[in-house]
């Protein structure tokens, strides 16, 4: 790593961790102490965090000439200059705190040696550890009342670690000793943690109170949350946290409204959580605190949520929040609101976009295009595939008749089964292809194989053709989490189309990052997302860097092919993550004339789906041994699996398969290889 200022500021916390090392006393950045570059008799100079240069820096309120960066600190203490030696400044302080950015372990400035610095009399205390002791006893009744009140319940409690305590004994700074009795005007909880504690007692003058080993960035609720989650709340305070949780909410608090948030545990946690929101107190110091916190964690894009409370002793939390009544939807529709704000102009944008079945659209040249099916399950991917004419967009509007269709209706959905949307989660449709007129054409066939006499309002479907391909991701990623909250899930995603989301289909980086994005989404949304490649497949494979890598993600992939009678689709399986593709059995569609619509013709005969397979393994098999003529069966076996990405089971079946139908056959010079038989 170089050597530069902003690779020293970046390994030394923008420079506090240099003041640290230099100044021999304790301090508190924004508190004043004496300052030990002279006799320094009066505390009037402090180090804060410049947020216009985005560094620590010391300010000397008596005496200007010694304030100044890291570097004009450690200068003044060696005698050198800035403007001159800012190399052998760096080269100190790089030496100093075995920072390693130079690469030379072994170097040594050849400067001046940096002087002692002399201690201001009297020297800041060290602050110890207060020990104590506590007595629990069990939660009374009216105890359970009160925090029953804001929705926590014994369990939560228990879930938290929080206990009722008789007695608590202590020492104050000049360590007398003290105790705490609890009483029924007066009770005594304790957040209980394994090396502190801290004292909350919501009805006496001195409400909090901590003792023990208390880290510098103790954080409430940590260890609670999930390994993965769409919103995060961090509060001011634990009862907030269990509050939010006792109403299905993820929530975390550190030690102080007012305290830096660590940037390292939000980048943690900024890959487990779509959302991370600040929801501080509504009183003067949670609303300063809030909007402080808010340029801290900028990097990070953490939000900041105001409640609608007066900010008086008796409602300005949000633990007031639900005992005033209000329920989680209220705070759902908070949150709404605040999506709403940030992403006005994607949401405006989408306004334009969406189908309006009421005001349909100028009759326009019919235009052939290509469609969509969505089949897999919750939070993964599942890819169809084609060429043009073959009958996606049919099959498409047949799953998704299947996903907005009456719960308890039977209709034909070409073979598949739809889970019914009994919780009519949202529904929705993105396509990048068609013109406006053939959508509403096809939004109204699909309603009508569902029986339905009107569009349900959580269906949306959107042509983006007009939006550019960067904006049509966003657009797909911001709606899809306005809805989810509105609709309280996602039941289905289709994106007819993907390949228009990128650049190129043979982009390896672009096409990485949309599927990885999709996928991500998946899991967060809890969905199935079905993406539509208008590629012809090769074999088993799909062409293109798109392809190869929807192979690796998607939890399934469906081809859809004319037949050898051009009248009928069918439906074939290049993948399916359990099990084998080739034993999924081939459905067959066609147009009906009777009932104006296609129609399932049922699967075709075993003997076709046996012919298939065998012609696949084949090609499979001439590929794999014009590369090496003799392989073993583990070699055999880990080449299906890289191939075909399917797994070793699946490969064992399909090397038993070719035995039997002599598409390989033991070398007989040495029997431990294969060789390929004859095709």
């Amino acid at each position: 790593m170089g050597l530069n200022k902003e690779t020293i500021l970046r390994a030394t916390d923008k420079g506090l961790s240099v003041f640290r090392h230099f100044i021999p006393v304790p301090f508190q950045t924004g508190k004043n102490f004496l300052n030990p570059l002279y006799e320094d008799k009066h505390a009037s100079c402090n180090i804060f965090l410049d947020r216009k240069h985005d560094c620590y820096r010391l300010k000397d309120f008596g005496n200007d000439d010694c304030s100044g960066d890291c570097f004009a600190f450690v200068g003044k203490l060696t005698g050198l200059d800035c403007t001159k030696d800012f190399v052998q400044i760096m080269e100190t302080i790089n030496h100093e705190l075995h920072l390693g950015l130079s690469g030379d372990n072994d170097y040594h400035p050849v400067v001046k040696a940096v002087r002692q610095l002399p201690v201001a009399q009297p020297t800041v205390p060290v602050r110890k550890s207060r020990p104590y002791t506590v007595v629990q006893k069990q939660f009374s009744v009216p105890e359970l009342a009160w925090w029953k009140q804001y929705g926590i319940t014994e369990k939560v409690l228990q879930n938290f670690h929080v206990s009722s305590l008789s007695r608590f004994d202590s020492e104050n700074k000049d360590e007398k000793p003290f105790y705490f009795l609890s009483s029924e005007k007066e009770p005594v909880y304790g957040y209980v943690r394994k090396q502190y504690i801290k004292i909350y007692r919501p009805m006496s003058e001195i409400r909090f109170l901590q003792a023990g080993n208390i880290p510098e960035h103790a954080c409430f609720g940590l260890e609670q949350l999930p390994a993965k989650g769409d919103l995060l709340f961090i509060t001011g305070g634990e009862k907030d946290v269990m509050a939010l949780a006792a109403h299905s909410f993820h929530a975390i608090c550190f030690n102080s409204e007012t305290s830096n948030i660590p940037l390292e545990t939000i980048h943690k946690l900024s890959y487990r959580f779509k959302h991370i929101v600040l929801l501080f107190d509504m009183d003067k110091t949670g609303m300063e605190s809030s909007e402080k916190q808010v340029q801290h964690l900028s990097a990070y894009e953490v939000k900041r949520l105001l409640l609608p409370l007066s900010g008086t002793k008796a409602e300005k939390d949000v633990s007031d929040y639900f005992r005033l009544g209000n329920t989680p939807d209220d705070l759902i529709d908070l949150f709404i609101h605040l999506l709403d704000t940030l992403y006005s102009e994607t949401m405006s944008a989408l306004k334009s976009c969406e189908v309006d079945l009421n005001n349909p659209p100028p009759v326009a040249q019919m235009i052939i295009y290509t469609g969509d099916v969505p089949l897999g399950t919750q939070g993964n991917l599942l890819c169809v595939t084609g060429g043009e004419g073959t009958g996606k967009s049919n099959y498409v509007a047949a799953l998704i008749a299947g996903a907005v269709r009456q719960p308890g209706t039977e209709i034909d959905m070409l073979g598949v089964t739809v889970s019914e949307n009994r919780h009519e989660k949202a529904v929705l449709f993105y396509d990048t292809e068609q013109s406006e007129v053939q959508i509403y054409k096809n939004i109204n066939n699909l309603l009508r194989r569902g029986k339905r006499l009107a569009k349900p309002d959580y269906f949306r479907a959107y042509s983006l053709t007009g939006m550019s391909r960067k904006e049509r991701l966003q657009a797909i990623v911001q709606s899809m989490d306005r809805h989810h909250y509105q609709y309280k899930g996602i039941q289905m995603v289709v994106i007819d189309g993907i390949a228009d989301l990128i650049k190129s289909a043979n982009d390896e980086a672009e096409s990485i990052a949309v599927i990885e994005e999709l996928y991500r989404l998946a899991g967060i949304y809890n969905t199935c997302i079905v993406t539509v490649l208008h590629f012809v497949p090769n074999g088993l494979k799909l062409r293109g860097h798109l392809g190869s890598e929807l192979q690796r993600k998607a939890a399934a992939i469906l081809s859809i092919e004319q037949d050898n009678d051009p009248a009928v689709s069918v439906v074939k399986a290049l993948k399916v993550r359990d099990g084998s593709p080739l034993d999924v059995p081939i459905m067959q569609f066609a147009w009906d004339k009777d009932a104006g619509m296609h129609a399932y013709l049922g699967e075709k005969p075993k003997e076709a789906k046996e012919k298939r397979k065998e012609d696949e393994l084949v090609s499979i098999a001439r590929d794999i041994f014009a590369r090496k003529q003799f392989l073993t069966y583990v070699e055999l076996c880990e080449q299906l699996q890289e191939l075909l990405d399917v797994k070793e089971r699946t490969a064992k079946s399909y090397i038993k398969f070719m035995r039997e139908k002599e598409i390989i056959l033991k070398d007989p010079s040495n029997q431990s290889y294969f060789i390929i038989g004859i095709l």
